[in-house]
């Protein structure tokens, strides 16, 4: 009885695991499917404003360079 138990026991364990795996996996794959169509570096659309400005002396990027590490 015991061992019938334990078997019946680890089957649930089982069928839990695979079953959320399952969910993970295919979740994954849809929203995979779901960004493959979104281009990310295309121009962007209305009023946008340029945030990062590449005009900044030797002394601001070797200070930038030791404080961040870049």
């Amino acid at each position: 009885m015991h061992l019938k138990r334990l078997v019946w026991d680890t089957l649930k364990v089982f069928i839990i695991f695979t079953a959320c795996t399952c969910l993970f996996y295919f979740g994954l794959r849809a929203m995979h499917s779901e960004y493959e169509e979104f281009h990310r570096y295309d121009q962007p659309d209305g009023p946008a404003v340029k945030v990062f400005q590449t005009e900044s002396s030797l002394l601001d990027r070797l200070n930038l360079f030791f404080r961040l590490g870049e």
